[in-house]
């Protein structure tokens, strides 16, 4: 039988798969305070595992790639939560409409991303994109992380841990959306059934 190089094979307690959805599953009711909290430790926990120098979450808003959520290992500041670019110009954008694979093992000897480079202030080794696609169909961004050099025994599984992580946070987002939008008058135990 040929093995599924995408298919998660760590399921244990330490398994990165079982953490993130602890922390965005399990913390689903909780206040908006505690989502960025676990969002930020879901983002952590990947930068971690999948040694990437750099994790973010962007938002599509308005013709502009915004990162909402960022994680960047100690001493490093390449991007801020806010900044924002024109859309079109990203390397999110280009994973999303396909011109760019999700995943990039080397920057440098992908003929799609190398061109790209020579206007980054900060290099990129490998790169690692999936869309956080709603359940309506909607992008609301990208969950994406890169390491400055590339890594050098390349890992395809870690595309499925982000495609994962991405599936887990879209749900998240549309439950929060959802209880903003409920009325206020909606009695506490109605929004918990």
């Amino acid at each position: 039988m040929k093995r599924n190089l995408f298919a998660p094979t760590d399921f244990g307690p330490d398994s990165i798969d079982v953490q993130v959805s602890e922390l965005l599953v399990a913390t689903s009711d909780q206040s908006d305070v505690e989502l960025d909290h676990s969002i930020g430790e879901v983002l952590r926990l990947l930068r971690e595992r999948l040694h990437m120098d750099v994790v973010f979450v962007s938002e599509f808003v308005d013709g502009q790639r915004v990162f909402r959520r960022v994680e960047q290992s100690p001493g490093v500041n390449v991007i801020a939560e806010g900044e924002g670019a024109p859309l079109e110009e990203s390397w999110c954008q280009r994973v999303v409409d396909r011109r760019l694979p999700q995943y990039i093992a080397d920057a440098k000897r992908d003929p799609a991303a190398a061109p790209l480079l020579e206007g980054l202030p900060f290099p990129i080794g490998t790169h690692i994109s999936t869309p956080l696609v709603l359940s309506n169909g909607e992008v609301y961004g990208t969950l994406c992380c890169f390491s400055f050099e590339p890594h050098g025994q390349p890992n395809p599984e870690d595309l499925s841990k982000l495609k994962l992580t991405a599936r887990l946070a879209a749900q998240r987002l549309e439950s929060r959306r959802q209880l903003r939008s409920m009325p206020a008058n909606v009695p506490d135990w109605k929004l918990k059934s």
